[in-house]
């Protein structure tokens, strides 16, 4: 019996550790986006724009195309607020509808985003997916910070995202992924 819990902690420490550096490996991967310069100019592509001056802000519908220093992000819609003191200044992109953020190698889409200059974080949510090579990490929200290049990922997209409303994975809530393993 005692050898039984003896195998049995190792094989329990063994997968948490493995556990552990898989999931440092996600993080790892999640660096692509979040080594991105929000300093650099936007550009924009769309279907139609819609410039709303008093509300400083602008419309973009129907196969937007924003990028930013090899940061693409891709949606059926988005709302872009400003701020004009002289110069024009972005102050949030929300985009919906299919949103897809690409840098690299690395994807990351939602139902939803919401790309905070001011704080510089970009935050996915309802059935987010972040991907890299064959490696997948599943959820209801995804925050990126572009400061620190910490990503985190959580089961439900409740929190303070800015986007409300949002539904889970269908999963119950929980975060799910799947890495793969070098050969060595």
């Amino acid at each position: 019996m005692t050898n039984l819990l003896a195998t049995s902690r190792r094989w329990l420490i063994g997968g948490f550790a493995a556990t552990l550096a898989l999931m440092a490996g996600i993080q790892l991967n999640a660096q692509a986006i979040a080594g991105h310069n929000s300093n650099a100019p936007v550009n924009y592509a769309a279907d139609r724009i819609e410039l709303q001056d008093r509300q400083n802000r602008v419309v973009l519908s129907g196969n937007v195309v924003i990028d930013q220093a090899g940061l693409q992000l891709t949606a059926a819609r988005t709302l872009v607020n400003y701020t004009d003191a002289g110069s024009l200044r972005i102050q949030r992109i929300m985009a919906t509808g299919g949103v897809n953020v690409r840098r690299g190698n690395e994807t990351a889409s939602g139902n939803n985003a919401v790309y905070d200059f001011n704080r510089r974080i970009i935050t996915l949510s309802g059935n987010v997916r972040l991907r890299r090579g064959s490696d997948t990490l599943n959820g209801g929200r995804l925050v990126i910070d572009l400061v620190s290049g910490v990503s985190s990922v959580d089961g439900s997209a409740s929190g303070s995202s800015g986007v409300a409303g949002e539904t889970t994975t269908g999963d119950g809530g929980r975060v799910s992924g799947s890495f793969s393993v070098p050969e060595n």
